[in-house]
């Protein structure tokens, strides 16, 4: 990847050194699969083969008498404890009905994962089989069976759950700004198009797994969850226990993109521990991550826009349609939608503007959140819609992008006012960099595709508490884990540049739930804008207390010695409410075997909307994978379901990127250091997948004349769109 440009003040020029890089490196680095206490047992799972049944009966009888079996606990044991983020509707063992392939109705600890595994086997239990339902607009009619009758006990975070239009529905927005009717009515065209985008999984290279042992009244969790804070106020709500009486650690995380704020393990091992008066330990094989855990949400995107004659938008009309699958346990928003679920005409001027979304119950895998939640849907319909405007009225992508591109004052698609978007000049830095005015010949097989993909900037609270150490070191104490975004690395280095001292004077601690200050965990694009700032308000509260303490006012080095074996402690805190955002655009060229439809990409620029740079390896490492997370959702990644069952439970059916299918790929980063972040950073970890999807999908109808209106775009898809053409 070649990089052009790097908008870093000084203090961050220095080389980068990940802070957990050597112990990962050496091995050294202990991931939850890693821990064992004496005595842990294994865990296992007795699930569902079927998508909608009820449970007649749960016989263990057989199971029990296995050797090295434990204990075992069934829905009958659990009862009432339900898990999710923000609607627990998930129950930890079913009791009553199994609502999808793969959900537990009995857990069971041994010795050994083989007696485990062999006891959960020998669980009988007798299903009567309900009716299914396999598609959201099915389960939309008015006589469709309801999956979840018993909706009113689930528990609800944050005040009353908001209301939704049907019982299948588990979450329900209407957005409307503006005159929508009289903007559709005195448009010079009226353009609509329906997009179909499947599922996929986060597959993150670790799959879940959790450690709980019962210490008398304190329950102790291990676990791969990337927000151990949110993990203890949920099992709380969940299990009646007091949040004070439970300790959450989560440690080295291998990967998340999205997948690790959803725990499902945990809850069920409290009980097990309990009944077998030791720890209990579960990790998750990979034909069961695929099979019964968050996914992104399949969707059906209906978009309607209004232009004038010049192509400039005067009204927005959309409709998103996502099937949630069996449970909302993976919604950690109020709406219990995608994060961005409304969030479709991204980055543009929209006068007026009726946006609708809305999940909905089906007996599938459940969906959840995963790298830039909602996003990648709405960017693939958006952006494909876009460019089928632009060829209808004869304007250039790129300039039609331009013209209706957010400038400050500008309503943007939710109602709100811009005060700053580098929209513009990422888009015009794109023209340039890409040469997109450069004569050439689209068609016969080659053509030339764009995108624009916008992500807002950090919502969330978070805390940081710094030390002063006896050595005159500074050691930032956190309960943030490190998911391999290098959230810890920019900690360390925010805090060294505020306070001036070199980077191996600052130490970071990272503690479980009982030793480190309040805080949100990993997600919404929070952690530089959001951590970083919690870090950098840290740093100077620290060096005010200690030019306060020391009565002078001197480099910070000279005031920590002054200051040594002093009791020097302060804790910084930051809110970021999402307000801003960060842009960014692609341009692809392509080839298209006109005999086959099979896709190679030639050439790839990237412009993105950085603010300044804090750890330029991990920009740039975000920047990457970014590009190749969206290559494998617009190119091969689907989780694919066929009678409520995963067709492909493993990764080598479900087929991921790899370094042999990266092409050349060109990153020229735009930044005038304006960001919410410390020092004008912004985030960009999920910033560059979702345009991925459309930027492709445009240079390929631009290289045969057809157009695929669903991902992923397949050999077979771009052949029958060419033949249908």
């Amino acid at each position: 990847m070649t990089t052009v440009g790097r908008p870093a003040g000084d203090a961050f020029a220095l080389p980068e050194e990940r802070v957990e890089g050597r112990d990962k490196v050496t091995g050294a680095a202990r991931y939850t699969a890693d821990v064992h206490w004496p005595g842990t047992l294994w865990a296992a799972f007795a699930r569902s083969p079927l998508p909608h049944a009820r449970v007649a009966r749960v016989d263990v009888t057989r199971a029990r008498e296995l050797p090295g079996v434990r204990a075992i606990v069934t829905g009958a044991d659990v009862r009432p404890a339900r898990l999710g983020r923000r609607l627990q509707d998930w129950p930890v063992l079913a009791w009553d009905r199994v609502r999808f392939v793969g959900d537990r109705v009995a857990a069971v600890a041994a010795d050994t994962l083989a007696q485990a595994e062999a006891a959960a086997a020998a669980v009988e239990v007798d299903y009567e089989d309900l009716p299914l339902l396999l598609d959201p607009q099915g389960a939309l009619a008015a006589d469709a069976p309801i999956l979840h009758p018993d909706r009113d006990e689930h528990h609800y975070f944050g005040g009353v759950r908001p209301p939704v239009p049907h019982p299948n529905v588990q979450g329900h927005r209407v957005h409307e700004h503006g005159d929508v009717v009289a903007a559709f009515a005195g448009a010079a065209r009226v353009f609509e198009h329906a997009f179909d985008l499947p599922r996929t999984h986060p597959a993150a290279l670790e799959p879940h797994g959790a450690l709980v042992r019962v210490d008398g009244d304190v329950v102790h969790v291990v676990t791969t969850n990337k927000a151990p804070f949110a993990l203890r106020t949920q099992l709380a709500a969940s299990l009646g226990i007091p949040e004070e009486r439970i300790v959450v650690d989560a440690g080295h995380i291998g990967g998340d993109f999205g997948g690790k704020g959803l725990s499902i393990d945990e809850f069920a091992l409290v009980f097990l521990a309990r009944a077998a008066g030791r720890p209990v330990k579960a990790v998750t094989r990979y034909a069961d991550e695929l099979q019964a855990t968050s996914c992104r949400h399949a969707a059906r995107i209906t978009v309607r826009t209004a232009v004038d004659g010049d192509g400039r938008f005067l009204a927005h009309e959309a409709r998103v349609l996502l099937d949630g699958g069996a449970y909302a346990a993976g919604k950690p928003v109020a709406a219990v939608l995608p994060g961005d679920a409304l969030f479709t005409l991204a980055g543009y001027r929209v006068p007026a503007a009726r946006v609708e979304a809305m999940t909905v119950y089906t007996n599938t895998v459940p969906a959840g959140h995963a790298r830039a939640p909602g996003q990648p849907q709405n960017s693939f319909a958006v952006e494909s819609h876009l460019d089928l405007i632009a060829l209808e009225m004869g304007i250039d992508p790129l300039e039609l992008r331009l013209r209706n591109a957010l400038r400050p004052g500008d309503v943007d698609v939710l109602g709100e006012r811009c005060a700053a978007s580098q929209a513009v000049p990422v888009i015009e830095t794109l023209r340039r960099e890409a040469r997109w005015d450069a004569p050439r010949t689209s068609g016969r097989g080659r053509g030339h595709g764009m995108a624009v993909g916008v992500r807002h900037v950090g919502r969330g609270t978070a805390s940081m508490t710094l030390r002063l150490a006896a050595d005159g070191s500074v050691e930032a104490v956190t309960a943030v884990p490190d998911q391999g975004g290098g959230a810890h690395t920019m900690i360390q280095r925010v805090i060294a540049a505020e306070l001036g001292v070199p980077l191996e004077r600052v130490r970071i601690a990272r503690q479980t739930t009982a030793g480190a200050p309040h805080d949100p965990g990993v997600g919404g694009s929070r952690v530089t804008p959001v951590h970083g700032s919690a870090a950098l308000d840290a740093a100077r509260r620290l060096r005010a207390l200690a030019v306060e303490l020391s009565g002078r006012d001197a480099p910070f080095a000279e005031l920590a010695a002054a200051l040594a074996g002093r009791d020097v402690t302060v804790t910084g805190e930051h809110t970021g409410k999402g307000e801003d955002h960060g842009v960014c655009a692609y341009a692809v060229d392509v080839e298209v075997d006109e005999a086959t439809g099979q896709i190679r990409i030639l050439d790839v620029t990237l412009v993105a909307d950085v603010g300044t740079v804090i750890n330029p390896v991990a920009l740039r490492g975000q920047l990457e994978g970014g590009f190749v997370f969206g290559l494998g959702q617009a190119l091969m990644e689907e989780l694919r379901v066929e009678d409520g069952r995963v067709v492909e439970p493993n990764l080598h059916a479900y087929k991921l990127p790899t370094i042999a299918d990266v092409p050349p790929l060109r990153v020229v980063l735009v930044g005038d250091g304006g960001g919410p972040g410390p020092f004008g950073a912004k985030s960009v970890g999920e910033l560059s997948n979702s345009a991925v999807g459309p930027a492709i999908a445009n240079a390929v109808a631009d290289a045969t004349g057809a157009r695929v209106m669903t991902m992923p775009m397949t050999a077979e898809k771009v052949l029958w769109a060419m033949r249908r053409a």
